[in-house]
């Protein structure tokens, strides 16, 4: 004899894939599938960050201080000729300016009123 269990709520289903019904062996298979290839890719990702992580956020670092320049062109007296389209990012490479400076070496940056 079993003891009497209360119903659990239904659990929502999830939506079959095309020409998968629910509960299908093929759709379990394809499930554990899935499942696998999520594990070995987290697992690529951790190996990849551990050996060139670094590397890629040097070069990334590298890349944003050049559009940096190149948008901020005409503030250190060269003729930008993109200025016009540049215009729109300045005012988020100006909330950046900090961060750059000090990477960059320099205390202060520009005027006193104008940064840092």
């Amino acid at each position: 004899m079993h003891p009497i269990q209360p119903e659990q709520p239904e659990q929502p289903q999830e939506r079959p894939g095309p020409g998968i019904p629910n509960g299908n062996p093929a759709r379990r298979a394809w499930q554990r599938v899935v499942w696998a290839w999520r594990r070995f890719d987290a697992f690529h990702q951790a190996v990849f960050d551990s050996r060139w992580g670094h590397a890629r956020e040097r070069e990334a670092r590298r890349q944003a201080d050049t559009m940096r320049a190149l948008v901020l062109l005409e503030s250190l007296g060269v003729a930008n000729p993109v200025a016009y389209e540049t215009l729109d990012l300045v005012p988020y490479l100006v909330a950046d300016l900090h961060d750059w400076h000090r990477r960059m070496g320099a205390e202060t940056f520009g005027e006193p009123q104008v940064c840092c």
